[in-house]
């Protein structure tokens, strides 16, 4: 467990992704493809492969790396991905911002476990990035991302027709942000 590992209970930890849980995150997304279908965009055969997989986190971790992205995962009891939530398109200057997008295996949703790391990494975002605000988009029938965020703090400020090309059409999203302080950016 390193210092940037919380525990959200006692069988589940929030930590930096690792390009060691590809073979995990191979596992978990084909695991819930058919769950997620729903929320996500239509993805080619090779996603749900370690090759995939490890390819998508070797350019996440670069990202992470030049200031770009932070991703976290959630980890059970035998350190197996059984969520995954990224903060992306982090920008500094004036705007100070970064993108939410997240999910939660289907047998580990009703924990509470997407709530309270969704706090995480808004407490990551201030404290580690010194960003002003997260967003995050849902679509517009996803009632239980939606109540995550809420009860994490966001507010919904608007609706973006044709926001996003999900589960083979495009969508629309409800948007939501949350202002993690009124400090004036730093440096």
């Amino acid at each position: 467990m390193t210092d940037r590992t919380r525990l959200l209970a006692p069988d589940v930890a929030f930590r930096p992704a690792e390009l060691t849980d590809a073979p995990s995150f191979a596992t978990a997304l084909t695991r819930n493809r058919a769950y997620m279908r729903r929320w996500e965009p239509v993805r080619p055969e090779t996603f749900y492969t370690v090759e995939g997989q490890t390819a998508r986190l070797t350019a996440l971790l670069a990202d992470r790396d030049a200031g770009r992205a932070m991703p976290w995962v959630l980890a059970d009891a035998d350190d197996l991905v059984i969520g995954a939530f990224t903060l992306s398109g982090v920008e500094k200057g004036p705007f100070r911002n970064g993108r939410l997008g997240y999910w939660v295996d289907e047998g580990h949703t009703g924990r509470g476990l997407a709530t309270a790391a969704v706090r995480a990494v808004c407490d990551e975002a201030r404290d580690r990035l010194g960003l002003h605000r997260v967003e995050a988009a849902t679509v517009t029938e996803n009632a239980a991302s939606q109540r995550v965020l809420a009860k994490a703090g966001f507010e919904r400020i608007g609706t973006a027709p044709g926001y996003l090309h999900i589960n083979g059409g495009w969508r629309d999203h409800h948007l939501f942000q949350r202002l993690l302080h009124d400090d004036p950016p730093a440096g």
